[in-house]
């Protein structure tokens, strides 16, 4: 009797999985470059999966030469006069000091002792500069995730100086919301109370009240997986996204929201077709049309938006956010990935298919 029963629950379970792994296997596989099945990239004027940028979401060239000499150089001296020239409260200069931030820390991983002693003459040289300080904060708020585990003592130890840091970067540049942002992850990981987390929030907003850097950094606070639940997230992103300006990128928070509560393992195929989904994903488009094509952020919310249509099988808006992001892609949701451009390509080789299988061609595809 056992035995039967064990067989018809065998079955059950098989009727569920089995069209889910059918259709991931159909849909979300990755193919050698020189398969038939793989999308040519020169075909819609792609990069190579191997030349494509990992660095930033979105082309930032003064950033790019600086970081190639800085390196090159181990002289800190470019990175202060572009931060210096990068005004305090817009997107871009908490998008750069991330970077220089990242490429010190990525540096000291790949030379313990050695990589990033830039920074290191940077603080040491220039103890007063608003920008090194702030570079610093950041730079010790990705350390802390990079070689140590959440809630560790020695996680706990790093954001506790990242803490320090991100008051010292305060003091010397009053009005920057940057110092206040970079605290808003180290609250996140310290575990800061709702009201110690809205303090810090409410420093942002003064300075920089539609920051959508910040307002990311502070829905990850919000989310289930730390010091929040999905209907916090929610409501602080819709909230976010109601006040929003014509124009303001916020109006894509949602998403993101949406984002950060996937189910790892989804067995309903109209998931991405739902009601919640897909008003996050209109808003998320709505804000993209309405928004300054050289808005910093707009390419994040690009990214995000090539996954959720890519998965609602929408091919041909899927193209259209591609062909505005394609060569860097530094953004979520492929930064989580092991090989965000291995990651990236699978989803931009989809897109592809099924835009190709459904009547497109490089020749219909808006530019």
């Amino acid at each position: 009797m056992e035995i039967l029963w064990f067989l018809i629950a065998l079955c059950m379970l098989t009727a569920v999985i089995g069209p889910f792994v059918l259709r991931r296997r159909s849909a979300i596989r990755q193919v050698a470059p020189g398969s038939p099945d793989a999308a040519d990239p020169d075909t819609y004027g792609f990069v190579r999966q191997e030349e494509l940028d990992i660095r930033l979401p979105g082309p930032d060239q003064d950033l790019l030469d600086v970081l190639e000499v800085v390196q090159r150089t181990q002289d800190w001296r470019a990175a202060s006069q572009l931060l210096a020239g990068t005004p305090k409260e817009g997107e871009v200069r908490w998008q750069r000091v991330q970077a220089f931030a990242g490429a010190a820390s990525v540096e000291l991983q790949q030379q313990p002792g050695v990589g990033g002693a830039w920074l290191r003459a940077w603080r040491l040289d220039s103890p007063k500069d608003a920008g090194g300080a702030q570079v610093h904060a950041e730079f010790l708020v990705q350390q802390a995730w990079r070689s140590s585990t959440a809630g560790t003592d020695d996680f706990r130890i790093i954001l506790e100086e990242a803490r320090t840091v991100c008051g010292e970067a305060a003091l010397l540049s009053p009005g920057d919301p940057v110092p206040y942002i970079v605290e808003l992850a180290v609250g996140r990981g310290l575990g800061y109370s709702h009201e110690q987390f809205d303090q810090v929030w409410a420093k942002v907003i003064d300075r920089a009240p539609e920051h959508m850097g910040a307002h990311l950094a502070a829905l990850h606070y919000w989310c289930e997986k730390w010091h929040g639940s999905r209907e916090e997230a929610d409501h602080f992103a819709t909230t976010a996204a109601a006040r929003a300006p014509q124009g303001s990128l916020l109006a894509a928070l949602p998403l993101f929201a949406v984002y950060e509560h996937l189910p790892e393992v989804n067995l309903v195929q109209s998931f991405y077709r739902s009601e919640v989904v897909t008003k996050a994903m209109e808003g998320a488009l709505f804000a993209v049309h309405a928004a300054r094509p050289d808005d910093p952020m707009l390419a994040h919310v690009r990214h995000l938006l090539v996954l959720f249509l890519v998965r609602s099988e929408r091919w041909a808006e899927a193209m259209n956010q591609l062909v505005h992001v394609d060569g860097h892609i530094g953004a979520l949701p492929w930064t989580l990935s092991g090989d965000p451009a291995a990651d990236y390509t699978v989803y931009r080789n989809l897109a592809v298919a099924g835009y190709e299988a459904n009547g497109g061609s490089p020749a219909t595809l808006p530019q």
